[in-house]
């Protein structure tokens, strides 16, 4: 079985943005709805995903914290296209910029669409306490804070957060 750790962070600032290496964008859609997800009647997340000419199914565990369970295969790009548009609720779509920090990889995601304004770094780690670079614009962590699962972004998108929501992010920074 594969296991996903990964880690993701609100940013402090735009300084990432000197050390992107290279940027795709990308639109996924999720087969298991956010609610099924929240009312625990679903064990795993299901989504399409699109970068480029490419497409994957990937199936995670549906639990909170920073190791799940993870599935990914290759699929056709118009079975994605297909999926996307036919069975899931909605589509995220953002641009992942990759930014490499001591040889370590960062996926910085900035949304697009009714996520606009909301940019995550996120990293993959070898284990749970794996030591990581930190660089001075890597904020709060929000592994945990279930707002900022990509499921969760298609039911309540950012554009829709309070003020409230939005200054206390900026705050925790």
């Amino acid at each position: 079985m594969a296991i996903e750790i990964e880690r993701k962070f609100l940013l402090r600032d735009d300084s990432w943005r000197a050390g992107i290496s290279r940027s795709e964008s990308m639109a996924q859609g999720y087969l298991v709805g956010a609610q099924a997800l929240r009312d625990g009647t679903a064990r795993s997340s299901v989504r399409a995903r699109i970068s480029g000419d490419q497409a994957w199914l990937n199936i995670k565990a549906a639990k909170l914290g920073i190791e799940r369970a993870e599935f990914e295969y290759a699929i056709p790009l118009a079975d994605a296209k297909d999926l996307l548009a036919t069975l899931c609720d909605g589509v995220v779509e953002k641009i992942r910029h990759h930014v490499l920090v001591d040889e370590a990889l960062f996926e910085v995601d900035e949304f697009l669409g009714d996520n606009i304004g909301l940019i995550v770094a996120e990293i993959e780690l070898p284990a749970v306490d794996a030591a990581f670079p930190q660089p001075a614009w890597l904020g709060r962590e929000v592994s945990a804070l279930t707002r900022y699962y990509n499921v969760n972004l298609i039911e309540y998108p950012y554009r829709q957060w309070s003020p409230a929501e939005r200054d206390a992010e900026d705050a925790a920074c």
